[in-house]
């Protein structure tokens, strides 16, 4: 029996041609020309003036948290629901991470619950779009201008995802993407920084590199880390960039097909297909268990595992991880719909490289685990 992984990346396209050319001219490290080529190129793509390419995209998140000055003591409004790269990128800089919980249908955060959690020490709110779908971005900005708050949007799981017809990754002062191998543009690892400030972007440049002074060498006036991002990774992340709309196009049919075959299957609730503001892009295929599904999601990946089917459940909430719990961070908040999907969520095979023969194989074994359920 040959496993199905959740996730298999597709690179055929000139990534091999734009990796030779690197290895030919000897161009490997962040020096090399596609490192500008691909942020000019991708910054363009979601209508942003600067791109800064980083390592990966939780340094994004950290390398806009400490351009945008956030300190000791200031509080970020996020979801409780998120990886946890985003209250880490809060927490390494002194910030208190705030929490909102979810909405149960679409995953992401409940906008209607971040004006009561506004406080004099709030200096940001950041937005996440989750599994799929973008957040109603709209109404977040509007807080932001009325309280005077910056907006981080992470993009990362949004390549080529749109809300109201404008492109994820072009909300608030600065905006992150990540190019983890199940991302619809994947470099291996990697990550950018798009923004329309100049000077946010020249900061962000300079921490992404252990904060060099511009005018002179080795000697610096603040401390940070080595987040750069190498030539090879970007002739590999260009190459994905050139071919986005042939896989966004090819992720919406994996997603109508999931749907189609899995419908009428009881205790399963499936993706939301559209909303208002987006059509779904399916960044993976996410399914929630009813309440009547007596298993929660660990269960059903391991029943999964022994028919050949890779499967990953959804992140854990950022007030239950035992880091902050042992810190004391989130002592006695509760987020019932987060918790419910940290618990139940779970997503099966969606890589781009995934074939149709694969996908009826997931459909009909994940039917099957489930009528062992039921």
């Amino acid at each position: 029996m040959s496993f199905i992984p959740v996730n298999e990346p597709l690179l055929n396209g000139n990534e091999k041609k734009y990796l030779c050319e690197c290895i030919d001219t000897g161009w490997i490290s962040s020096e090399g020309p596609f490192v500008k080529e691909f942020e000019q190129k991708m910054s363009a793509s979601v209508n942003r003036k600067y791109g800064i390419a980083v390592s990966n995209g939780t340094a994004a998140l950290e390398v806009s948290i400490q351009a945008l000055g956030i300190k000791e003591g200031d509080e970020v409004i996020m979801p409780a629901f998120t990886i946890i790269s985003c209250a880490m990128a809060v927490t390494k800089a002194g910030g208190v991470p705030v929490l909102v919980d979810s909405d149960p249908y679409t995953w992401n955060m409940k906008v209607d619950e971040i004006e009561e959690k506004i406080t004099p020490r709030t200096k940001a709110v950041m937005i996440v779009h989750l599994y799929g779908l973008p957040v109603k971005a709209d109404e977040i900005l509007a807080l932001a201008k009325k309280y005077h708050l910056k907006v981080i949007e992470d993009a990362a799981e949004m390549h080529g995802q749109t809300y109201n017809g404008r492109p994820c990754g072009s909300f608030g002062d600065i905006s992150t993407f990540s190019f983890y191998p199940n991302k619809h543009i994947t470099t291996g690892e990697g990550g950018m920084i798009v923004t329309d400030d100049e000077e946010l972007a020249k900061r962000c440049r300079m921490i992404r590199n252990l904060c060099f002074r511009e005018d002179v060498r080795y000697v610096h006036d603040e401390i940070s880390d080595n987040y750069r991002f190498t030539n090879l990774q970007a002739a590999v992340g260009l190459a994905q960039l050139e071919r986005l709309d042939e896989f966004v196009e090819k992720k919406r049919k994996m997603g109508k097909y999931y749907t189609e075959k899995l419908r009428k299957i009881d205790g399963l609730r499936l993706p939301v297909e559209k909303t208002e503001y987006a059509d779904n892009i399916y960044w993976v295929y996410g399914i929630v268990l009813d309440k009547n599904i007596q298993a929660d999601n660990k269960t059903i990946q391991k029943l999964l595992a022994k028919e050949g089917i890779g499967s990953r459940t959804f992140f854990w909430c950022m007030h239950e991880q035992p880091v902050y719990v042992e810190q004391g961070l989130f002592g006695g908040e509760t987020y019932p719909d987060a918790e419910y999907l940290a618990r139940k969520g779970f997503y099966i095979p969606s890589g781009l490289a995934l074939t149709e023969e694969q996908m009826e194989t997931v459909t009909d074994k994940l039917v099957k685990v489930v009528n062992m359920l039921s």
